[in-house]
C-alpha cells in the first residue's frame, strides 16, 4: 500500500520550494515532484530578487548571490534615465533554487526529480495522482499545491483555469559588459513591442540581456538589435535562455477542494515587468499555512481552503488595475514615452512630498497629459516595487 502524503507539491522553482519548507516546518508529510533531472534548470528568468524578497528566506548564503545591487535604473527614450533605489541582488538562480530545495529537504521534506505528474484522480479526502516516473507510479496525497510555472498542471489536466496571456522572453548571458550597481531596465518600444529590455549585471563581468515582448516571432531579431544599440555584437554570448511568462494577472480559481495553485502556475507575476520570484515565495508560505489548518481539522473542502485566496488577495496589489496600467504604459509611442518620462522625479524609490509636487507641477505644464491613462501608469509603476512584489 503507498504511502499517504499530507501534502503533493508539483514543481521545485521558488514558489514550490517555499511551501515545501513551510509545509514541512510545520510538521506536515511533503512529497515534491520536479519532472526535471537537476533543480533551477533550464533557466528562465533574468535572475534578481529584492532584499526584502530574500529576507523571508532567512540566512541566504553567499554562494548563491552573485551581486549586490542597489536599485533599479529605467532608461526611457532620448536617454531619460529614472532610478528606483531599493536594495536586492542578482542570483546565481539555479544555486538558489537548489538551496530552498535544499533547507525543505532538511525541515523533512521528500523530493522527486525527473518525476512529471500525468494524471490526477479527485477523491472524497485525498488525491490519486499519476507520473512517468516508473518507480513512482502513483502517489497519494491529502492536498495539492501546484507551483508548476506557466506549464499550469492542474488547470490543464483538470480544466480548472483558461489559459493566461503570456509573454516570451529571451537572453543572452553575455562577458564583459560594463556595469555599475544597478539593474537596468529599458521602454524602448522599436526595440521591444509591449514590453522592455534589461541589463542585469553579474559577478564576473558578464550579465544577462534580454527582452520581453508580445511578440514570440521577433524575439531574436528584436534582442540582437538591442545588443547592438549599445555596441556589445562582439561580446561574447556564453549562455542563451527564456521561456513563457503569465501576463494577465491571478488565474481564475486559485484554490479547489484540497488543491492550492501557487506562483506562475496561479499567474503572479508583477504585471509591469513579470517579476515572479518573490510572489511565489509569498504564495508558497501562504499556501503551506492554510494547508497545516487543513490537515490539522481534516478538512480540506473548498470552503476551508478559501482562506488562502483571502490571505493573497489581501496582499498582493489589485492585478486588474495593474495590468490596465500596463497596458496603458505600452500603448505609448516614443514621444509619448519621453514626455511621461518628464514628468517623473528622477528617484522613485521614495517619492517626498517635493516629489509629488513635481509632478503635479509637470503635468499642469503639459495638459494633455493630465488623463486617467496617465494616472493609472503611475500607478503600476508605484505598485512595480519590492514591497508592493513588483521584485
Amino acid at each position: 500500500m503507498s504511502k499517504m502524503y499530507d501534502v503533493l507539491i508539483i514543481g521545485a522553482g521558488p514558489a514550490g520550494g517555499s511551501a515545501a519548507k513551510s509545509c514541512a516546518e510545520s510538521g506536515l508529510s511533503v512529497l515534491l515532484v520536479e519532472e526535471h533531472k537537476v533543480v533551477g534548470e533550464p533557466l528562465h528568468c533574468g535572475e534578481c530578487v529584492s532584499k526584502i524578497c530574500l529576507d523571508k528566506l532567512g540566512e541566504v548564503p553567499d554562494s548563491v548571490i552573485a551581486k549586490k545591487v542597489k536599485g533599479i535604473k529605467l532608461y526611457f527614450p532620448k536617454n531619460k534615465i529614472h532610478y528606483v533605489d531599493e536594495e536586492g541582488a542578482v542570483v546565481h538562480k539555479e544555486k538558489f533554487e537548489q538551496w530552498i530545495i535544499k533547507t525543505a529537504k532538511k525541515a523533512g521534506a521528500e523530493i522527486k526529480l525527473n518525476t512529471k505528474v500525468t494524471a490526477l484522480k479527485k477523491l472524497k479526502n485525498s488525491w490519486i495522482i499519476s507520473t512517468n516516473n516508473s518507480r513512482l507510479k502513483e502517489i497519494k496525497a491529502k492536498i495539492i499545491i501546484d507551483a508548476s510555472g506557466a506549464q499550469a498542471v492542474t488547470s490543464n489536466l483538470l480544466g480548472l483555469n483558461k489559459k493566461f496571456d503570456i509573454v516570451m522572453g529571451l537572453q543572452y548571458r553575455i562577458d564583459d559588459i560594463a556595469q555599475t550597481e544597478y539593474l537596468d531596465f529599458y521602454l524602448l518600444p522599436d526595440y521591444a513591442p509591449n514590453g522592455y529590455l534589461w541589463m542585469i549585471p553579474k559577478s564576473d563581468g558578464s550579465a544577462n540581456v534580454g527582452l520581453v515582448t508580445t511578440d514570440g516571432s521577433k524575439l531574436k531579431p528584436l534582442l540582437d538589435s538591442f545588443v547592438k544599440l549599445n555596441k556589445w555584437e562582439n561580446k561574447k554570448v556564453t549562455k542563451i535562455f527564456g521561456g513563457p511568462i503569465p501576463a494577465s494577472g491571478p488565474v481564475k480559481n486559485t484554490f479547489e477542494d484540497g488543491l492550492m495553485l501557487i506562483g506562475d502556475a496561479a499567474g503572479f507575476t508583477s504585471p509591469l515587468f513579470e517579476g515572479g520570484t518573490h510572489l511565489g515565495i509569498q504564495s508558497g508560505i501562504f499556501a503551506a499555512s492554510v494547508a497545516k489548518k487543513a490537515i490539522t481539522t481534516k478538512d480540506y473542502s473548498k470552503k476551508m481552503l478559501k482562506e488562502y485566496y483571502d490571505l493573497w488577495h489581501s496582499e498582493f496589489p489589485d492585478y486588474n488595475k495593474l495590468v490596465r496600467g500596463k497596458e496603458d504604459l505600452y500603448s505609448l509611442k516614443n514621444k509619448e514615452l519621453a514626455e511621461f518620462s518628464d514628468t517623473m522625479p528622477s528617484q522613485l524609490g521614495k517619492l517626498t512630498p517635493k516629489d509629488k509636487l513635481f509632478v503635479l507641477k509637470k503635468l499642469f505644464e503639459n495638459k494633455k497629459m493630465l488623463t486617467r491613462k496617465t494616472f493609472r501608469i503611475f500607478n503600476a509603476f508605484r505598485y512595480s516595487r519590492s514591497k508592493k512584489y513588483g521584485w
